[in-house]
This record gives C-alpha cells, structure tokens and sequence, in this order.
C-alpha cells in the first residue's frame, strides 16, 4: 500500500491524520488547564509548522520550514513538564518523515524519536492526571493530541521498521491503546481520528497468533465508518475507508471505487496541501490498479 499514512495516519499512519495548520483543541480552552500557548519557543514552531508547505514540488514538501519548526519544538521539550512541545514535535517530525523524500534509514531514525517525544508528552498527561487510563482528562488540552500523535508516529516507525517486527515489539497494541485513549477523550479530535488510527490499525497490522490476534476485518470497517461518520468529507478518512472495502464484497469495491474517484478529483486543503496531495496521488494509484483488476 501506497499510502505514506498508517494511521494505521497524519496524517496524515497520516497518518498523520489531515494535519491542520492549527491543531484543534480537546476542549474549549476555558475548560482547559492550559491556555493556547504561551511559550514563545512553542509559538516559533507553530508559526514554522504553518508553512510547512513553502516551497514544496508537488506532493514533495522543502524541508526548510519543518526544520525550523522541529527546533524551536525540540528546545522547547527540554522543559520538564511540557506535552505541548512535545506533541507538537512529535506532529513535526511525522510531516518530516512522511513528505521530505527521505531515504529509508533516515525515516526511521526520524519516527524513532517522534515516538520516544510521543511516548513523553502522553506521559506528561498522565503524570498530571496522577494516575493512568482511564481518568478524566478532558480539562487537559494535550490530552487528546498527545495520545493521537503518540499513535501515529508509533504507526509510521512501525513502517518504516516492518510491520511484522515491529507487532512482535508490541507496537500493534500501543498503537490501540493510544487511539482508544483519543476515541475516550474527544471521539470528533481530528476528523474522528482516533476511529480512523484504530481502523487503520486493524486493516494494516499482520494477524500473528498470541500477538496480534485481536485484528480483524470487522473492526477496520466499523471504526473507519465511525471515522467517516464524524467526517464524511475527510479526505483521509475516504481513502482509508476505500482501501479497506476493496477487499470486500462487489458491492463494497464499487463503494470504494466511488470514495477514490471523489478524492482523487476534490480540491485539496490549503492548510494541509502536501499531506492531501499525497493522498490523491495514493487515490488514482488505487483506481489505477483497481479497474485494471475489474
């Protein structure tokens, strides 16, 4: 499969979910124990992360501005006590990894630390919250990002690495236990992003005995419908949902012939050009392949 994304997806893995400019909250910020950003370091990267896609050749991002975004952040997360920075440069380093044209070991070694800062900040969260899963972390507006960026970079190393070693590591269920955190949180955080990574999850991740055995088919089409129900003109979400149901019945590959022709043929988001130029491609690459199958 094509598509740079596992998430299993930025996205957008992407993931890496659709990746807006901004990042939705969890919850309004009056609710949340802390304010939009204030740190000055933060807000540098932010401001770089924005224009990620300046000088991009078509779905192929210029490193330029990810780059200054990843430092500010990474200065940033040297405080103690700082998710944000954290999420944000785990966010950072997945549109690095997935959109730059690096080569293979530099992918990795990129999604290794995006998901050593992942693993961080959803700690951070929990520290706060005194206690691990479940608790209420609703007033707490890293919550939902830090676990659905943790999953996704955790999604794109396990890419990179190989599905099948890195389910034998136990990636597979931190990845699900990291979307159903998110699901918990804010079901609607990211175009229903927990739905889609735990979809995705269960449509990519090798079924292996007594490791992965709890992966099926079933779960992949019924949390990528719920994804699509919180955001049916997700981008992400159709094409994830069209590569499922094309393993499927007659009816279920006219369906995702249907979702493909429909993402291949929209405009994409201005905010989130090169991660939704990408996806097309992955949507005409499929149809491609799949009338050429009928």
């Amino acid at each position: 499969m094509r598509t740079s994304c596992f998430v299993w997806a930025a996205c957008a893995f992407v993931l890496p979910a659709a990746v807006p400019a901004q990042p939705q909250q969890a919850v309004n910020p009056q609710e949340s124990v802390r304010p939009s950003s204030q740190n000055p370091l933060v807000l540098e990267g932010d401001s770089h992360y924005g224009r990620r896609e300046e000088g991009r050749v078509g779905a192929q991002a210029n490193s330029r501005e990810i780059m200054l975004a990843i430092a500010a952040y990474d200065e940033a997360s040297q405080a103690p006590d700082n998710a944000e920075s954290r999420w944000k440069l785990a966010r950072a380093l997945y549109f690095r990894g997935s959109y730059t044209g690096l080569d293979q070991a530099s992918r990795t070694a990129v999604f290794d630390k995006a998901r050593r800062r992942g693993d961080e900040a959803v700690a951070i969260v929990e520290r706060r919250a005194r206690k691990p899963l479940p608790f209420d972390a609703k007033k707490d507006a890293d919550a939902a990002p830090s676990y659905f960026w943790a999953a996704v970079v955790w999604g794109q190393w396990a890419l990179a690495s190989g599905k099948l070693e890195a389910a034998k590591t136990g990636a597979a269920d931190k990845i699900r236990d990291y979307a159903t955190a998110v699901i918990g949180l804010d079901p609607d955080f990211e175009d229903g992003g927990g739905y889609r990574v735990l979809g995705r999850l269960h449509d990519q991740s090798p079924w292996i005995p007594f490791v992965t055995g709890w992966v099926s088919r079933e779960e992949a089409v019924k949390n990528l419908r719920l994804a699509m129900k919180v955001a049916p003109k997700s981008i992400i979400n159709r094409i994830f949902m069209a590569e499922v149901l094309w393993s499927g019945s007659a009816e279920e590959k006219a369906e995702a012939i249907g979702l493909a022709e429909s993402v291949a043929g929209d405009a994409p988001s201005p905010t989130r050009i090169v991660e939704e130029l990408k996806l097309q491609e992955d949507a005409r690459a499929d149809l491609r392949k799949w009338k050429a199958a009928s």
